[in-house]
């Protein structure tokens, strides 16, 4: 029986939701505080805790930072009255599962909780502490024999050992977290941090303090002084995903931080020195954005001190049996499922589809194939329809990239009945950035 402890000061809510989790089959431990909630833990060890975020004697975002470094095996979803953007994200960065709104969001408790229960399962099988595991299959993801992708991984291997600034350019879903988190990982800063952040999930002024921090009083609900983080990755490195997002302001404070390894937080006036390497990534094309003055020249000209360009799915098709292999393999083990391996009818069909997505969506096909059949071989069956009708004409490698995302997105979103949320899931993109391809191709 799966074992759930319940930390909240309202005895209603508390009682209410043990009822319904206990009619669920879960062992259910209650608390009124955090410093009874620390207790039980220590005791019953449970695999999930559900956790109210303003408590008597302290705030639920900062204890499931204490939870997540003294338990990391336990998952903690966060229980809020009023949900705001700045607590979300701090509480996701601490290490807490979900953070959720009560009463709002009540139907999405239980499916939370079999999600975060997979997430427990998968991690003590592989004795996975801290890491997520999506970090676990990223490094699975550095795999390929074809000389365009041996050359992306001579280049981050002769630039991993130096502090030189690295700029990943490529589609979006080629890995550039992955190579970034290889690079880290392979440098003299290994024992540090490594922070990463996509610039396009955030407004301008959210981004700007999530970077650099702010002092207490420097804005409306700024109770308190923060670290940001390049502060958090001070020694270490920083992963700048999607740069070309940010806005020009940011970037001229970016620009400071690369020439004199300072920066001043939202609402100082003394500057705050920090040692950071930094590595930066973009799908957009810096060029044609200097030309059309959204990205600043002498920024582009420091952060691609050493650029690597990583190919697309398409460009080394012949690596995809291999990385459909390693899925299988990790999908096998995380859904309790005995997938053998793929027939060479669906093999050739995935290898003549086009992957705008690229790996990100490579991996959502085959984890969607793995969850759907029921044999110990997948088949074309198991794949969407618009992949199994997927041909790629001998003449379209003349025709324009754009055309063939075009073409694509349309597809997919015509499979969806329109349904955007769906279409990026499946193209392996956010949903962002499908959004700015639509307007981009004038999509209905």
């Amino acid at each position: 029986m799966h074992s759930i402890l319940i930390i909240d000061d309202e005895t209603k809510i508390r009682t209410l939701l043990a009822r319904i989790l206990e009619l669920e089959g879960f062992e259910i431990h209650q608390a009124e505080d955090l410093k009874s909630g620390l207790k039980k833990i220590k005791t019953l060890s449970p695999e999930i805790i559900l956790c109210d975020v303003k408590l008597p004697d302290g705030n639920g975002v900062e204890f499931a930072k204490e939870v997540k470094e003294k338990f990391p095996l336990i998952e903690i979803i966060l229980l809020t009255a009023y949900g705001n953007i700045p607590d979300g994200v701090q509480a996701i960065k601490n290490g807490a599962f979900d953070y959720i709104t009560k009463g709002d969001d009540n139907n999405r408790i239980l499916p939370l909780l079999y999600r975060a229960l997979d997430r427990v399962k998968y991690n003590k099988e592989n004795e996975v502490s801290q890491e997520t595991t999506s970090t676990k299959l990223d490094s699975n993801l550095l795999l390929g024999k074809s000389p365009i992708f041996e050359q992306a991984l001579q280049l981050a291997q002769k630039v991993a050992p130096t502090n030189a600034t690295v700029l990943l350019t490529g589609e979006t879903g080629t890995g550039k977290e992955v190579f970034a988190t290889a690079i880290h990982q392979s440098s003299l800063r290994k024992d540090q941090n490594f922070v990463a952040i996509n610039c396009s999930a955030f407004s301008k002024d959210l981004l700007e303090s999530e970077l650099f921090g702010h002092k207490a009083g420097a804005f409306t609900g700024a109770m308190k002084d923060q670290k940001g983080l390049f502060e958090e990755a001070h020694s270490g490195t920083i992963f700048l995903d999607e740069i070309g997002e940010m806005a020009l302001d940011l970037q001229a404070k970016l620009l400071r931080v690369l020439e004199s390894g300072e920066f001043i937080k939202i609402g100082e006036t003394k500057p705050t020195k920090v040692d950071v390497r930094i590595i930066a990534a973009t799908n957009r094309n810096l060029e044609k954005e200097i030309a059309n003055g959204t990205f600043r020249e002498d920024l582009f000209y420091r952060i691609s001190v050493f650029h690597i360009e990583l190919p697309s799915l398409r460009e080394r098709a012949s690596d995809i049996e291999l990385i459909v292999n390693q899925f299988i393999k990790h999908f096998n083990h995380y859904y309790q499922k005995n997938i053998k391996s793929i027939n060479q009818e669906a093999l050739l069909f995935l290898k003549k589809y086009s992957w705008p997505g690229n790996i990100r969506e490579l991996k959502n096909t085959i984890e969607r194939a793995i969850i759907l059949s029921e044999n110990e071989e997948l088949s074309t069956n198991d794949f969407p329809s618009f992949i199994q009708t997927s041909e790629i004409d001998q003449n379209e490698n003349s025709l324009e990239l754009a055309l063939m995302e075009k073409k694509h997105i349309q597809k997919v979103l015509k499979f969806t009945k329109g349904n955007k949320t769906k279409t990026a899931e499946l193209l392996g993109i956010g949903l962002t950035t499908l959004y700015r391809k639509i307007a981009e191709y004038k999509l209905n």
